[in-house]
This record gives C-alpha cells, structure tokens and sequence, in this order.
C-alpha cells in the first residue's frame, strides 16, 4: 500500500556567497539543488522543493520557505537535524513542519520581507564583508527618508524592475518601508506583497544616489512616474540584499 504524502515546509536560512542563487543553474551550485541532494541523502526521494522566492546569486536569506512532498516516517524534529548535519555549513534549516496539503511557499505568501544592508564608513567592514554593501562615500540619511513615501502604497514599479522581465503586471503593494540606522549600519527594509526582478535592489541604488546628492526628492517622485529603468539608479550590489521573511496568513 503506498504511503501517504506529508506536505512539508521549512524554514531556511543562507548565506548566498558562493551560490548561483535559489534556483536551480547550469552554471554553479545552488540553494535549492543542495537542500534537494540533502533531502535526497536523509530520505532517498528524489524530491523537488519549491521556494517562495528566488534569490539572486550573492544574495542571502533568513527567512527563505520552501515546501515539498514526501513520504519519510522520520519524525520532523530529526528530521531537520537529519538535514542541517548533511548541508554545507552557509545553508541551515531553521524550522521545519508539517502543513495543509494545498500549502505553496510561493502561492500561499501574502507578503515578504527585504533587507538591504549598506556599510557606511571609512573602514572596509572586516567579519559582515559578504553581508553588506560597503559604501565609504558621504549619505545624507535624512535625504533617503524624505523620499520613503513616495515608496508606500500601491504603484507601479516599472522604473525598478531589471530590464528582460516577462511579467502581466509591474504593480506592486509596498505595505512599509523605512530605514533603520544601527552603529556603521544602514538597513533599508522593504515589505510587500509581491516584488520585482531586482526591484530592492534598484531601490537601493537609487536610494543611495538621493543619499549622495546625484538626485532629490523630487526627482525620485518623476522617476516612479516614468515608469523607465534607465531613469532609476544602478542596481546595488547582490550582497548587501536578505529575504528576511515570508509572510502568510495562518
């Protein structure tokens, strides 16, 4: 008789430094591919994860959820400690449980939570160098707060999404976004209902070109407005960005 299938999903968490990113790539190794040989190894199923978000290559996550079916009988509390003893040691399972059938990492988020991270000082950060943006150059913080508004609410994000997207909609919910100064530490922390490819980090760059005086508030409102990339800022560097955390209902 075959045995019925758990939904089960996990909390994860990485850090995205030596990573072709979330998915699975041709060109390196991957966040998924390693938790799928792990799964692989604990189990013996060749099971398939899917992930609430796909991260770029470089950048991290504290909160990654990932989901999947399987018919293990290991109990989940060994289960996870089965995993996190067979992952490299830049991937650790945080929580792991056991969800409603219909339950989709992806599909079942009703918002997610970035970080960006700038190192603002003289000095080269020495032990978070793979974790932030370091930026020695002069930020008026108050400048890139004045601008945050104009972020909140319903828009069309257009002018930050990285060009070659095939999406239906660029608009997006930010349900809050704010900067938090902490020591040397800038964090620009976004949450949404849904974001763009490379809409933080466009964000981030632009945000930082406000902070250095390239551009002012008011430019920042025309170029929502545009609804063009090439008026945006750069992209800031993948490093510096964290999926912190995956929102859903219940």
């Amino acid at each position: 008789m075959e045995r019925s299938l758990k939904n089960i999903k996990m909390v994860v968490a990485y850090e995205g430094t030596a990573y072709a990113g979330f998915q699975l790539q041709i060109n390196g190794p991957t966040i998924q591919g390693e938790i799928e040989k792990a799964i692989l190894k604990i189990t013996g199923e060749p099971i398939h994860i899917l992930g609430a978000g796909r991260t770029d290559a470089g950048v991290h996550a504290w909160g990654q959820v990932v989901n999947f079916k399987s018919a293990t009988t290991i109990p989940l509390s060994k289960f996870k400690k089965a995993l996190n003893s067979v992952l490299p040691r830049d991937i650790v399972i945080r929580i792991v449980t056991e969800v409603a059938p219909d339950f989709h990492a992806q599909h079942s988020a009703i918002s997610k939570t970035y970080i960006y991270r700038l190192y603002h000082s003289n000095e080269r950060p020495l032990f978070e160098r793979n974790l932030v943006y370091y930026y020695p150059y002069p930020l008026q913080v108050n400048k890139m707060n004045e601008v945050l508004p104009y972020i909140v609410g319903e828009h069309d994000f257009k002018s930050f999404q990285a060009s070659g997207s095939l999406i239906q909609t660029t608009i997006r919910k930010v349900n809050h976004c704010r900067l938090d100064v902490t020591g040397m530490e800038i964090r620009i922390i976004i949450n949404a209902n849904g974001f763009l490819y490379h809409m933080v980090r466009n964000i981030a760059g632009t945000l930082i070109q406000i902070g250095g005086g390239q551009i002012n508030g008011a430019d920042f409102q025309k170029i929502m407005e545009a609804k063009d990339r090439k008026r945006a800022g750069p992209t800031a560097p993948a490093q510096g960005l964290c999926l912190q955390e995956v929102i859903y209902s219940t």
